[in-house]
């Protein structure tokens, strides 16, 4: 059973949580994405795109319902770590968000690990 009055248990789910409107619209614009992948030098695109969607999506799970989560918080840091250095890969080192930078990937990814410490 989930304790939702531990505040590591609500940021596990938020972390989850916070995957899907980045996969739906990955998914949505797959038609795009894939140059995002390409031009950041992960080739084909198009199957980097959708392995990182089903890692994703497998993170996001695991966050979410609890199954598994120190795996799932792994694979949510090691997507966030890809998505980081395609963000700074793409607009070089801006470390604020106005400017593109990775700031929000790191902190995301800080808190997926204190979720399941």
């Amino acid at each position: 059973m989930t304790n939702f009055d531990d505040p590591q248990t609500i940021l596990r789910i938020l972390c989850g949580i916070w995957f899907l409107p980045h996969l739906i619209g990955k998914l949505r614009h797959a038609n795009l994405a894939y140059l995002t992948f390409e031009k950041v030098g992960f080739k084909p695109g198009k199957l980097f795109l959708y392995l990182t969607a089903a890692a994703e999506g497998l993170a996001m799970s695991g966050l979410v319902s609890g199954f598994m989560p120190h795996l799932s918080a792994a694979l949510a840091v090691f997507v966030l770590a890809g998505a980081g250095f395609a963000v700074v890969r793409i607009n070089g080192w801006n470390w604020r968000w106005q400017k593109q930078g990775p700031e929000y990937i790191l902190f995301w990814a800080i808190c997926c690990v204190i979720s399941i410490i």
